[in-house]
């Protein structure tokens, strides 16, 4: 009778671990992806344990999956790099990323950019987003109750500030959809 698939990988394991990181170390710029590498290797060995050679042909045939599962690994690293590249020029080009404030705040910006991040987001996704309660709670998973309440408390402090700058009310209501 043979050995059990679970005995023979961890023994597989044992023996080629050491060299499987070294080979992933001296391949990728970062640890944790030489951990990803290593780990994605032996994932492949478990579910085909069947086909691993016996012996010494067991590290090799590790070190042949290492090097697909590295390769495969830069291919997805470029096609990241690529659409981010994509995604950046989409931006640049668009009129909504014009739009936004930069260092040259309004006032009423100022005091917006002071807030919490709560209670931007939350503000945000009423002006901006056009949400109501009922939609932000299922999008922050707590009760529609509970964003009225927080939506009340967050207005309270931005029409706080507001008034701590010096900005009228009546003002900042008038521009409620610019940019802040």
């Amino acid at each position: 009778m043979g050995v059990d698939p679970e005995s023979r990988f961890e023994a597989i394991y044992e023996a080629a671990y050491p060299q499987l990181l070294g080979y992933a170390l001296r391949r990728c710029p970062d640890p944790d992806d030489a951990a990803d590498v290593v780990a994605e290797t032996f994932m492949v060995a478990w579910r085909r344990i069947e086909e691993v050679p016996e012996g010494d042909e067991a590290r090799l045939w590790l070190f042949g999956v290492a090097r697909k599962v590295l390769a495969n690994q830069r291919r997805g690293e470029r096609r990241h790099e690529q659409r981010t590249a994509a995604l950046r020029e989409q931006l640049a080009a668009s009129p909504l990323v014009a739009e936004l404030p930069g260092d040259d705040l309004s006032q009423m910006g100022k005091v917006f950019r002071a807030l919490s991040g709560d209670d931007r987001e939350l503000l945000a996704l009423v002006a901006w987003e056009r949400l109501d309660p009922g939609q932000i709670a299922k999008i922050l998973g707590i009760s529609r109750n509970a964003v009225r309440v927080r939506l009340f408390r967050a207005r309270k402090r931005f029409a706080r500030g507001l008034a701590a700058a010096g900005v009228e009310y009546s003002n900042a209501v008038a521009i409620e959809g610019s940019s802040l």
